[in-house]
């Protein structure tokens, strides 16, 4: 109880904050910056697409974390990525894209405070299980809607995002993993950070401490739909193309939970380093082990997982408070 009641205390001193904390997370994205002006020759095209799908999947990973932060493991990543995709090849066929972008978002996320209301009573392995179910009952809907209207079972063609310009879409993507990595920072170093951290140790005794659960749980909802819904619009004004089998499966779900844990939970730079890792060793295992790279990964992954326990951001040494970032 000692540990939810220093969770929940207010803090009225300055935040735990130092610049030195933020030097790896600026040094990535000054990095990432760079990556597309790198001499790559004929592989220059190639690798651009790379980096997007990486910039990409770290805004699903850094999205999933800050819901995890407030102790709820969901398995609906995929609707609310889902959702923002769809919503933008609707959205994007009469709004210009810097409009159809947020209000798919956004309706991601007003639906994600829907499902929060339902589930709020459901915890741990019940809440996962309600949170899948709602995927599939999205994607279902989704799937026997008119063909005339999201496509069906066939699929959906979605505008190009951006005209179809590879290196201006990875500028939007790196912007979007940005955004989402300052939200990241604002839970991290402000009063939701306690306020997370309480519920997630303890609802009951954070409650009787005067924590709003349901107001704090639906913010967490809110926030990590918004931004996975984020993540699907860029992939599909990528792609160009949709279907609700691939866009709502559970893949889509489980990767991002996996790359935070890989990555280093309730950090900031954890889950964007697991995605910038995996996806890279995913690209390479690809080309190189061809059929059997999936065998190889999952086992480079588990036995990553057994033995980095913190992920990889258990191998940089900390404080007690560490300034985790």
């Amino acid at each position: 109880m000692s540990r939810v009641i220093e969770a929940a205390r207010p803090i009225r001193r300055r935040p735990d904050f130092t610049g030195r904390a933020l030097v790896p997370l600026g040094l990535f994205f000054l990095l990432a910056l760079v990556f597309p002006f790198l001499p790559f020759g004929a592989r220059a095209e190639y690798l651009l697409q790379i980096g997007f799908f990486t910039v990409v999947a770290g805004i699903l990973a850094l999205s999933w974390d800050i819901l995890a932060r407030s102790g709820q493991v969901s398995l609906a990543h995929a609707a609310f990525y889902g959702l923002g995709a769809y919503g933008f090849a609707l959205l994007g066929k009469a709004l210009p894209w810097f409009l159809a972008m947020p209000l798919s978002a956004l309706l991601a996320g007003l639906v994600s405070l829907i499902l929060g209301a339902v589930t709020m009573r459901l915890s741990g392995m019940y809440f996962a299980i309600a949170t899948l179910a709602f995927t599939e009952v999205v994607r279902t809907i989704i799937q026997n809607l008119p063909e005339s209207v999201a496509g069906g079972a066939n699929g959906l063609l979605v505008p190009a995002l951006l005209g179809g310009n590879a290196r201006a879409q990875y500028f939007l993507a790196l912007a979007v993993l940005l955004l989402t990595a300052l939200v990241s920072l604002a839970v991290r170093f402000t009063r939701l950070h306690h306020a997370f951290a309480a519920i997630r140790q303890g609802e009951e005794t954070a409650r009787v401490l005067g924590v709003s659960i349901v107001r704090y749980k639906l913010l967490a909802f809110f926030i990590s739909s918004f931004l996975a819904a984020l993540g699907g619009v860029l992939f599909a004004g990528k792609t160009f193309f949709i279907n609700p089998l691939d866009t709502f499966s559970l893949a889509n779900s489980i990767a991002p939970l996996t790359t935070s844990i890989f990555g280093g939970l309730y950090t900031t730079l954890g889950p964007v380093l697991g995605a910038t890792v995996l996806r890279v060793a995913e690209e390479v295992l690809h080309n190189s082990v061809k059929n059997g790279y999936l065998v190889v990964y999952g086992l480079v992954l588990m036995l990553s997982i057994l033995w980095l326990p913190r992920g990889l951001m258990g191998l940089f040494k900390r404080g007690k408070h560490g300034g985790d970032v």
